[in-house]
């Protein structure tokens, strides 16, 4: 598995540490919590045509989801900066298969496309999707 690049915590002062703890706990908590109550979660924002597509693509599918909307563009970037600095994704939407990040909508597509979402779902937790 390729891991991405991060700052190491040592390198991180205390008080940034507990200044970045602080950014908007209860939003990661109600995405951890769904993640455990539901095979499939799309974190997602208003008004943005990728989570549209990837909603779109997942009922066409006959595939349930639950889904977590923070705000537009217009509002919640707070939230959703949060959010992308705990998950590592950039962008939205970020899709969760059995409370593992897949991405966005070109690998939730594929993985639709290739059946290795559906059979991720069906798993116990393993295989991961193949989005490769």
């Amino acid at each position: 598995m390729t891991t991405r690049k991060q700052l190491e915590p040592a390198k991180i002062h205390t008080a940034a540490a507990a200044k970045l703890a602080a950014r908007h706990p209860e939003t990661i908590r109600e995405i951890e919590a769904a993640l455990l109550q539901h095979p499939v979660v799309v974190v997602g924002m208003a008004q943005n045509l990728h989570v549209k597509n990837v909603r779109r693509a997942l009922t066409e599918a006959g595939v349930e989801f639950a889904y977590l909307e923070y705000g537009s563009y217009f509002s919640e970037w707070s939230r959703r900066l949060t959010i992308k600095l705990w998950s590592g994704w950039p962008t939205f939407p970020q899709v969760f298969v059995r409370g593992q990040l897949i991405g966005g909508e070109e690998l939730t597509q594929l993985a639709l496309e290739n059946g290795t979402l559906r059979a991720h779902i069906e798993a116990n937790g393993d295989p991961a999707p193949s989005v490769a």
